[in-house]
């Protein structure tokens, strides 16, 4: 669904680009899942999906804090956040799974020839172990994490190399992300920008204020633009 802004031109789009955890990914589960062992492991209570959820797109010390809640500023943090990290690498998608509707989006572009890439930042060493136990996202063009650079969203630099990479240019990318910073990193790359409001938003209207070229309620949306 597109923002109630004037239309924009239609335009013939040479690549995709996705953010990975809340856009194609639901990977919510197996963070949560960590989250708990460490919660347990210092005798907090675990927490529910209603409370992780929001914050799975937002790094580990921001998952620990929904879990600690007050106590959080009294912690350890960093020691807590390298529990976390280990519990998580080494649980990394035992329930994660594409969002539905993304392998059809995906399978469409392949079909169409047009390229498909994803730019995380989460970095590396999760991100490449976790790609590769998806099936769905073996054709990716690019996996670009956020320490593949010395700078991570919002920072257009990592789309700006994703479209290096890729050999397209910029403004014939389309930038597909469930937080602000996906939609700042894009316009700031000259890239057309998506909200995937199916991901881990933190309510319909603080995405819509992000300002986003549109706003899909599905990534069945994509294809009214492939």
């Amino acid at each position: 669904m597109a923002n109630s802004q004037a239309p924009l031109p239609l335009i013939e789009y040479d690549a995709f680009l996705f953010d990975l955890d809340g856009t194609l990914l639901d990977t919510a589960d197996d963070l949560g899942a960590a989250l708990n062992a460490v919660l347990i492991n210092n005798k907090i209570e675990p927490v529910s999906s209603d409370v992780y959820r929001p914050a799975a797109s937002n790094g580990a010390g921001a998952l620990l804090e929904a879990g600690f809640k007050e106590l959080w500023d009294t912690q350890p943090q960093s020691e807590l956040i390298k529990q976390l990290v280990d519990e998580y690498a080494a649980n990394i998608a035992n329930h994660t799974h594409c969002f539905s509707g993304v392998e059809s989006l995906l399978i469409a572009l392949d079909q169409k020839k047009i390229k498909w890439g994803i730019m995380t930042n989460k970095p590396g060493f999760l991100t490449d172990p976790l790609v590769a136990a998806i099936p769905a996202l073996k054709n990716a063009s690019v996996v670009i994490s956020g320490d593949t650079l010395a700078e991570a969203k919002p920072s257009p630099l990592p789309l700006l190399y994703c479209a290096k990479l890729m050999g397209v240019q910029p403004k014939r990318c389309l930038y597909i992300g469930d937080a602000q910073r996906d939609i700042q990193a894009g316009k700031a790359a000259g890239m057309r920008t998506a909200t995937a409001l199916w991901g881990y938003i933190p309510s319909i209207d603080e995405a819509n204020s992000w300002n986003a070229d549109f706003n899909w309620q599905s990534p069945i949306d994509g294809f009214n633009h492939i």
